[in-house]
């Protein structure tokens, strides 16, 4: 793995959320969940595809503070426009459980 510098990590915008919405995404290759994230009034909502059903289904995720990178480019996930990455880490089988802060936080918190 390439180093990193510290001047890397911060050109990352790395910020807190909660979701607000989610639905199955039936249309996806891999098995995934369209996932809105409400980043507070300085970023607002943020939408993106997620393949994290092993541990979530949509009514599970709602109301759940997640962390997600906000400064990368829009992509499309086929008919989907994904505008930000929530972050995970693997299970010991692999799949994504998210990362989320364990204490109360306000939303659109950046993380340093």
């Amino acid at each position: 793995m390439d180093e990193a510098t510290f001047d890397d990590f911060l050109k990352l915008d790395i910020r807190v959320g909660r979701v607000i919405r989610a639905e199955t995404f039936p249309e996806a290759r891999k098995p995934a969940i369209k996932i809105w994230v409400d980043f507070g009034e300085e970023i607002g909502e943020r939408k993106t595809s997620a393949q994290v059903t092993a541990h979530y289904v949509p009514e599970t995720l709602i109301g759940k503070t997640v962390m997600g990178v906000v400064n990368f480019p829009p992509r499309q996930i086929g008919k989907f426009m994904s505008e930000v990455l929530v972050l995970g880490v693997p299970d010991a089988a692999g799949d994504v459980v998210l990362i989320t802060p364990d204490k109360d936080v306000p939303l659109g918190g950046r993380l340093f």
